[in-house]
């Protein structure tokens, strides 16, 4: 009799095996690995570095399988069932491996593979400090796939008779953005893993001189690209999707993410204190370490239930486990700390408060107390549950009132970095090349004042004004840099400005694409001033009736349904008139999804340079029958979504290599006056 090799068993059960597989190699890299470094036998070190490389293959199997199984429908596959039907477009099913609580685990487990692999085969630009963090590595790949082995497995199987079809996947994930948003989040997080895993095996083997930092930078640098990425698209996601307006609440979910995000920029922004004046090192080395450990922390806030948000996975046993492994690497990084701390003993020290190592000090120590504030408040309702009994809620008011200051000093710091020196930097050097960024940022506020922005009549207003004064400030310092170097090498190569500042980046492209993220910082922070003038209104609308905000007027044209295999709709078509003429026609919708029994809200958004149209179908109204629209006027927000691009180039720019000097004579032109005007450290990604 030929066997079944469809029967539906016949996959999870590879796929659990391939996991079991993973974990041992998993454990043999660890434990071949360490006794490889401690008795120096580089044979085995190789079967280690192998044994990680095949835990990628293992792993990648046992992804692909799960993923099978989604489009082919396999519900005897409990989490399959959970999270997919058969009406499921093959995006969101391929998005499944990542929606749940296992599955996610299991993409995890994923991507660190992948980043190991990579590690691994480039283990000849230094072997032994690779070996030692390969082996950091396989003990971080453990823990997960103990996880998705014993606790929450992938592939658990339905007791009792298969269903006919799934549960579907949550409507809230059934967006574009969701099919990007948690791996980019996924790659920021685990990509952090490599850097801890450097830093660590650096402070273990006393590791001589600046290679080891000048490697965990590089990847530092590509952890935070990618979780810039991730936080950016989740802010678009629930700006997009859950219909409430804006793109930033506080939830402690978002505020789980942004902490790595903080000591990881505080990271790259001094280490080149490090890397240039041999200072700061004990400061980098727990820089690193946080970064990993907040990471960790954030993926246990999603898992273990213990906040409330619409990001977080349901209550489940799993945050104990997270609990545990957090205190293990602290102890430890601090028991390799305390014995090897005489091996980070700064070089030098501060010579003086105006100069560039001032402010990459005060950078990060701003940049710190951002990351402690935006912790204590998401913790202060558990913390206070724990204490009293009560839970105690903190708010946006709470974050917007102590965030908000810190942001605008990190951009007076932004502003005048690139003035400073390293050492030294004379007054009147300073004075010379301010005034000019400075007369312009105060035109810019005075137009402002004129134009109705009063900031004495509220504080929004107030913070508003300055945000953008200082960002203009900021694009006014970073302009000067690209434009007083552009011009040296256009009038020395007979060329335009343009390829004066594009061969001006590629000779250094550290420090300029730095320039690049700040220049999408600040327009990322010009977007954010728009808040301060947010309206909104809601009403009911018949045929025919109109409503207005701002300039525009909305007048409904009619309201439809549909019907569809996922789901069913209900949409308003609305025409929007701007100065009586029309300009565009929405169409506002609500969706019932039909295997999960639950609703979703599809924005429709009017996007342009000054402002956003953003209009929401809230339902109808029961008595009447008519569609209930809510509209708002959500001013500069196209500025954040750009200020995300420009980010995202720059930083790609600041890890290209730099092109060779064309002439020395070039060379010393242009960075000559750079020693007393340039340099800035970006505080996302460093300068030179």
């Amino acid at each position: 009799m030929t066997p079944d090799l469809h029967a539906p068993l016949n996959m999870p059960q590879i796929g659990s095996f391939t996991l079991l597989l993973g974990l041992a190699l998993s454990a043999y890299a660890f434990g071949a690995g360490l006794y490889a470094i401690l008795r120096s036998d580089d044979r085995l070190g190789e079967t280690a570095r192998r044994a990680g490389i095949a835990v990628f293959a293992a792993v990648t199997a046992a992804s692909a399988i799960l993923v099978y199984a989604a489009f082919s429908n396999d519900f005897s596959v409990a989490y399959i069932m959970h999270h997919s039907n058969r009406a499921l477009p093959g995006a969101y099913k391929f998005a499944a491996l990542w929606s749940g609580q296992e599955g996610s685990l299991l993409f995890w487990c994923w991507l660190l593979a992948c980043y190991g692999l990579v590690l691994r085969l480039r283990h000849k630009v230094d072997t032994r400090l690779v070996a030692h963090a390969s082996v950091v590595l396989s003990a971080v790949q453990i823990f997960f796939l103990v996880l998705v082995n014993f606790v929450a497995c992938p592939f658990a199987m339905n007791i009792g008779a298969i269903p006919a079809d799934g549960n579907g996947l949550n409507p809230l994930l059934q967006y574009p953005e969701m099919v990007i948003h948690p791996p980019m989040l996924y790659l920021g997080y685990v990509g952090m893993t490599v850097p801890f895993a450097f830093a660590l095996a650096a402070l273990i083997m006393r590791y001589p001189g600046e290679k080891w930092i000048h490697i965990t930078r590089r990847w530092t640098m590509v952890g935070w690209m990618f979780l810039t990425c991730g936080i950016f698209l989740g802010s678009y996601w629930a700006y997009r999707v859950l219909g409430w307006g804006g793109w930033w609440g506080w939830d402690p979910v978002e505020n789980a993410s942004l902490l790595p995000w903080l000591t990881g920029t505080a990271f790259l922004h001094s280490v080149m204190m490090q890397e240039k004046r041999g200072m700061m090192k004990v400061w980098n080395m727990w820089l690193i370490f946080s970064t990993f450990l907040l990471a960790i922390f954030g993926t246990f806030l999603t898992r273990s239930g213990v906040v409330s948000s619409v990001h977080a996975f349901a209550e489940s046993n799993i945050g104990p486990y997270f609990v545990v492994f957090l205190a293990i690497i602290f102890a430890a990084c601090l028991f390799f700390f305390l014995k090897n701390r005489s091996h980070l003993e700064s070089e030098h020290k501060l010579e003086s408060l105006v100069s560039r190592e001032s402010s990459f000090l005060f950078n990060n120590v701003l940049l710190l107390v951002a990351a402690f504030a935006v912790l204590w408040g998401t913790l202060f309702p558990v913390l206070s549950e724990w204490v009293t009994g009560h839970k105690v809620t903190v708010g946006p008011p709470f974050f917007n009132k102590v965030n908000i200051p810190i942001a605008l000093f990190l951009l007076l710091l932004t502003a005048v970095g690139p003035l400073l020196a390293w050492r030294k930097t004379s007054a009147e050097s300073l004075r010379k090349n301010f005034l000019i960024p400075a007369i312009i940022a105060l035109a810019v506020g005075v137009v402002l004042v004129g134009m109705g922005i009063h900031p004495w009549q509220e504080v929004d207003y107030f913070y508003s004004l300055m945000t953008i004064m200082l960002s203009v400030l900021v694009a006014a310092t970073i302009g000067s840099e690209f434009l007083r170097g552009g011009l040296v090498i256009a009038r020395h190569n007979n060329t335009n400005i343009l390829n004066g500042m594009w061969t001006l980046t590629r000779r250094n492209t550290r420090r300029y694409g730095g320039y690049i993220v700040h220049l999408g910082v600040v327009m990322s922070m010009i977007g954010f001033a728009g808040a301060a003038f947010y309206q909104n209104t809601e009403q009911e609308l018949g045929f025919g009736d109109k409503m207005m905000i701002g300039g525009y007027t909305l007048v409904c044209k009619s309201y439809t349904q549909d019907d569809k295999p996922n789901y069913s709709s209900e949409s308003a078509i609305l025409d929007i008139y701007k100065g009586g003429k029309q300009i565009d026609t929405m169409y506002p919708e609500q969706r019932f999804y039909k295997a999960s029994g639950q609703p979703a809200t599809i924005v429709a958004n009017r996007s342009t340079v000054m402002e956003d149209l953003y209009l929401v179908y809230t339902g109808k109204n029961p008595d009447t029958g008519r569609p209930i629209i809510k509209a708002h006027l959500n001013p500069l927000v196209w500025w954040i979504w750009s200020g995300a691009h420009f980010i995202l180039v720059g930083t790609i720019v600041a890890l290209c290599p730099n092109m060779h000097a064309v002439k020395k004579k070039v060379e010393a032109m242009v960075t000559a006056p750079a020693r007393t005007v340039t340099g800035v450290a970006p505080v996302e990604t460093g300068g030179d």
